[in-house]
């Protein structure tokens, strides 16, 4: 399987997935638009995985890469119709893309949360094997206010209903961090607006044990990644067969 990751700050990386795919001999390519580096031909890659960072889906003007971004993943999911998975940012992208709304919260959701599977979720193949509910990790302060055409939302919650959501047969979006590896709480914290929404969702004593916190949901965080990853494997499978 050949992956093309777009990526948009270099600590906001795929993950646990590297991981993964090394074990099974997967071929992927990171481009980082954020330090000026091109989209190549999409035609050659089986998987689009689009990640997070600290921008928002609108900011064009001080982040032009983002017009080409979306110009990018409108042809993937809509003309070339290839799996696609978004991880917050990228689940916004897919959203704004493909003609949704993205806004930003009342308040950012940060650390550790429950979701929902919707009774759309709970027949999807993405999730199989996962409980109705189940625990995340976020970090973003806006959120997919508005779906495209062809969009179902998958998971939820309170603050955000729209958590996981599916565009057409193969695209999928996640606002959670599935591919959260230990390192990453630290490394994120030295990002400004990060540290500024950390604080704002959990106020300084809580955001500085915010490492010991999460800590104890890493293996689940590993466990429900392996699933997502298994079942955007064989979708990549069926795609091409297709």
């Amino acid at each position: 399987m050949r992956i093309l990751v777009f990526q948009h700050l270099a600590v906001e990386h795929p993950g646990s997935f590297r991981s993964f795919w090394a074990q099974a001999g997967h071929e992927w390519r990171a481009v980082e638009l954020d330090e000026g580096e091109p989209i190549p031909a999409l035609e050659p890659f089986d998987l689009l995985v689009v990640m997070g960072g600290p921008m928002d889906v609108w900011e064009e003007k001080p982040h032009p890469w983002l017009v080409p971004e979306k110009e990018a993943i409108r042809r993937w999911v809509g003309e070339l119709g290839r799996p696609y998975l978004g991880v917050c940012l990228g689940h916004q992208l897919l959203a704004a893309a493909l003609g949704g709304e993205v806004g930003l919260m009342a308040r950012p959701e940060v650390g550790l949360s429950t979701v929902d599977l919707t009774p759309a979720g709970q027949e999807d193949p993405l999730f199989a094997g996962f409980a109705p509910s189940f625990t995340t990790f976020q970090w973003h302060g806006a959120e997919v206010s508005g779906l495209p055409k062809d969009a179902v939302i998958l998971a939820g919650n309170a603050a955000c209903p729209a958590q996981a959501i599916r565009v057409g047969r193969r695209a999928y979006g996640l606002q959670f961090h599935t591919e959260i590896e230990p390192s990453a709480i630290g490394e994120w914290e030295e990002i400004p607006e990060y540290q500024a929404s950390l604080r704002k969702a959990l106020g300084r004593e809580a955001a500085a044990r915010l490492g010991e916190t999460v800590a104890p949901e890493f293996p689940g965080f590993e466990a429900a990644a392996r699933r997502v990853n298994d079942h955007l494997t064989r979708l990549v499978a069926s795609a091409a067969r297709a």
